[in-house]
Formats: C-alpha cells, structure tokens, sequence
C-alpha cells in the first residue's frame, strides 16, 4: 500500500468556491487520475477517503465539491439545491470541468489518462462530462442513471458502467431503460449492474439525517459496487508498477 498525500483545493465554480479533496500517491512521476463526483447531500469523509483509497492504489484522485463547501443533512434542503441542478446540464458541465481542469492541471496528472466516477448528483456530472466530449477514458456511475438529450451521448468516447439498486424508486426499471437504450442508440461501450434488493444509496453508510424514503444502505452491495468500480478502472486505466 502506497503512502498518500492530501490537501484541499479551492476552485470556482457554479458562482461558489467550492472545496475539493486531493489525493496524491507515493512517488513523483506522473499517474493516471480519477475525478469523483459525491452525492447530492455534498462532499464528505467517506468519498475523501474514496479519493484516498484510489491513490493507494497509485491514481491521482479528486473529489470534487457540489455545494460551495455545504454538507446537507436537511433532505428538503439538499432536494433545493439539488433538483435544479440535474435539470440543467450546463451547469452540471461546469461543475465537472472545473473539476476536471483543476485535476489536470496537478503536475502528478497524466492529462491524457482520466477517468470520472461519481455518485447521485455527481454521477449525473460525470456523465454530463462525457456528454459533452469531455477527454476521459472510462466513466462509472452509481445511482445516477440520468438521461442527456437527444443525440449527446454519441460525445461519449470512453466505455461506462452503470450501477444501481433494483428497488431503487428513484432509478426506477423505466428509468433504467430510458438510460441503456439511449447510450445503445449512440453506440456507446455501456453495462449496467443491478444489486438486487438494493435501495437508492445504497453504497452510502447511514448518516444521521431524516429518513429518506427508498434510501437504504446495503453493506454488501456497497463493497460489490466499490469493487467493480476499480474492476473499470483496472480494465480502462491501469497504473503501471513503479
């Protein structure tokens, strides 16, 4: 296991300063780098410490900031902030190239081998990304089946693998078909996996906020969704020993 080195980087976006978490693995040369989009709740420990598992492993690794800095406990207030969002893929673009320029730019980046993974909202920024043609070479998402518009999709030049709970109300069965059916028609390298019996967040600990309905953690689903993000991630952007 590889010795990591963190800092938080501040960085404009979406008119906030938002509030990223690096991850820099041992060494000095240049890595291939992960950018790690979290939940509509925001940026907190466990996907910084996402980001610093993936340096373990020998990737530099961003996870980046939704809300300016906010972690919402309030679901209603999450919901807000959240909803609009979703519904307006430019934004969520700009979200993700801020990202995306800031983990690029670290000297210890291989700018030429990214990859994109995120989770709810942020799931919806990586794709959003990829949507837009964005230089990544693999892109995974959980919980974040989100639909572009007519066309788009075909700007997606790297593989995506899809992730979510079979009794997720959210990502509904609908939902699912909407989204494989429109990376198929544009010729996307696309799987998706479905947990069964599996909820909306499923890969997320319980924290201590307001019940959400359809929102449930799943503690082996989450060790199988985790490990086949880095199965992507080997597959699409191996770290080369040394």
């Amino acid at each position: 296991m590889e010795t990591v080195t963190t800092r938080t980087v501040e960085y404009p976006a979406d008119g906030l300063t938002m509030v990223g978490h690096l991850a820099l693995p041992a060494g000095t040369g240049r890595r291939p780098a992960v950018l790690i989009g979290p939940e509509g709740t925001g940026l907190n420990d466990f996907q910084r410490r996402r980001a610093d598992a993936l340096a373990e492993l020998g990737y530099v690794a961003l996870a980046f900031d939704l809300h300016g800095g906010r972690w919402f406990t309030d679901p209603q207030e999450m919901l807000e902030r959240c909803l609009p969002l979703i519904a307006d893929p430019e934004r969520l673009r700009g979200i993700g190239r801020a990202a995306l320029e800031v983990l690029r730019a670290q000297p210890r980046t291989d700018p030429g081998r990214i990859a994109a993974i995120g989770y709810g909202t942020g799931g919806a920024v990586v794709l959003e990304l990829g949507r837009a043609a964005a230089d990544l070479k693999a892109i995974s998402t959980v919980n974040a089946l989100t639909t572009g518009r007519p066309g788009e999709a075909a700007n997606i030049r790297c593989p995506v693998w899809a992730g979510v709970g079979s009794e997720d109300p959210i990502m509904s069965a609908a939902q699912r078909d909407a989204f494989t059916a429109e990376l198929q028609d544009a010729g996307v390298d696309w799987r998706l996996t479905v947990y069964g019996g599996a909820r909306h967040a499923f890969h997320h600990p319980p924290v201590d906020q307001s019940v959400v309905p359809g929102v449930a953690h799943h503690p082996r689903h989450a060790r199988r969704a985790w490990h086949d993000v880095l199965a992507l991630l080997a597959e699409c952007l191996p770290v080369a020993a040394g």
